[in-house]
């Protein structure tokens, strides 16, 4: 049966408002919340961007057995590789061993508003190659002397290491990154839209690159409103995620008068718009029958999430675990 996840969305709330909706989610038969990672967020009127790593810390204390995930963190330009390292480690200490370091690749909106040059894919990937390397052995309690074409480390070594070992998960959208991601993670984290593309594409490339099977969590978008003018509001954090030049756009309030100006239909339409528990349970069903995810993480917007969240414990997760039961 796979675990369920909830997303913290770092660009969308202040970092107070999502402890409290760890909590719920806690409460609410969640088994894992997940935690997006951003020094920007996609729009500068209505969004925000608190420190994941410093989140973290306090949701865990909040919480007893609820695992937590980043999902993503970019280990490769504003974070040094052996800094992730340490930061992971003292999260699964804080708590007890309820942690799974999610990485990714990056995004300009993160790196270049801190001065970084966003390079293009190849050179990321290497980047990823190293910064794995570096934390994989700092994890393992090497005292690590690294010399590398992006990345150095000169005795480095974990003084606070972790207590119960650390997976790491790969974001991945294509075949090259899912083929990377199996030779060189644990779990592989995947967004689907339609379950056999996904498959096809980056899940069987990440799992034939294994020695044995990995980890996949599953993700997908969906947003719950009544009306398109809900819908609307509902995306309001977001709504700059779908704007033209997102990858190179550096400030929020630029992203937020391109998606502004762009038709409203245009951008919803990019989404799977549900309006009650039924179409929340069809959205995310084939995650769980289809692509057999381990964890499937659900990612919705809505304009009162602590409703949404009490309300898929109620109705939404007791029918998505029947599907995962049946044979």
């Amino acid at each position: 049966m796979p675990k369920f996840a909830w997303l913290a969305s770092h660009e969308s709330y202040q970092p107070e408002v999502l402890i409290d909706q760890a909590v719920l989610a806690d409460k609410a038969g969640f088994d894992m919340v997940t935690a997006s990672d951003h020094f920007h967020p996609w729009v500068d009127d209505n969004s925000a961007a608190g420190f994941v790593w410093a989140w973290l810390g306090a949701a865990a204390a909040r919480t007893d057995s609820l695992m937590f995930a980043t999902s993503v963190t970019c280990p490769l330009f504003h974070y040094h590789p052996a800094l992730i390292a340490q930061a992971a480690a003292t999260v699964d200490r804080l708590s007890g061993g309820r942690f799974v370091l999610g990485v990714g690749t990056g995004e300009n909106i993160n790196e270049g508003p801190l001065g970084y040059e966003f390079p293009g894919y190849a050179e990321r990937i290497r980047r990823m190659r190293e910064a794995l390397e570096i934390i994989h052995r700092l994890l393992a309690g090497e005292k690590l002397d690294f010399e590398g074409a992006y990345y150095q480390c000169r005795k480095a070594k974990l003084y606070s290491p972790p207590t119960n070992g650390v997976p790491i998960w790969m974001a991945a959208g294509g075949e090259k990154s899912a083929t990377f991601a199996g030779k060189n993670t644990e779990g592989l984290i995947v967004s689907v839209k339609e379950p056999e593309e996904a498959l096809e594409k980056i899940i069987n490339p990440f799992q034939g690159n294994r020695d044995s099977r990995g980890s996949v969590m599953a993700t997908r978008w969906v947003v719950l409103a009544g009306s398109d003018a809900e819908a609307w509001d509902a995306l309001g954090s977001m709504r700059g995620l779908r704007a033209p030049g997102r990858l190179e756009e550096v400030d929020p309030m630029v992203l937020r008068q391109r998606a502004d100006e762009m038709d409203r239909d245009e951008i919803l339409s990019k989404y799977a718009v549900v309006k009650d528990a039924a179409g929340l349970i069809e959205a995310y069903r084939h995650l769980v029958t289809d692509v057999e995810a381990d964890v499937v993480s659900i990612q919705v917007a809505s304009t009162h999430p602590d409703r949404t969240i009490s309300m898929i414990g109620t109705e939404v997760l007791p029918e998505l675990r029947k599907l995962g039961d049946s044979p």
